[in-house]
């Protein structure tokens, strides 16, 4: 599926904040960070923990179960306990709506 889904408004994300989306059987989160929207797996890889209660430090996401850090533009996990990356979908802003790739 290479269409483009709206996920909601920019007005539903506060700053340095998370927004979980869930879509055909999947769950994704929706970060609003000071250089722009960005969309991952909703789901921390270490112990498949929903990341929309994890905290947003800058650049990275923080998972609230074990405090694993994910690099939120590229999915990258930065240590333990996470070892395997999140995945990242293309995120586009129209008229104050946020629209992903899957």
């Amino acid at each position: 599926m290479n269409d483009w889904i709206e996920v909601g408004g920019t007005d539903d994300i506060d700053e340095d904040d998370l927004l979980r989306w869930d879509h055909d059987g999947r769950t994704f989160v929706i970060c609003n960070t000071q250089r722009g929207f960005f969309a991952l797996d909703g789901l921390c890889t270490h112990e498949e923990q929903h990341l929309e209660d994890g905290l947003v430090i800058g650049s990275v996401v923080e998972c609230p179960l074990h405090q694993g850090r994910f690099d939120i533009s590229t999915g990258r996990a930065l240590g333990p306990p996470v070892c395997v990356d999140l995945k990242t979908y293309p995120v586009r802003v129209e008229g104050g709506r946020i629209f992903i790739r899957i």
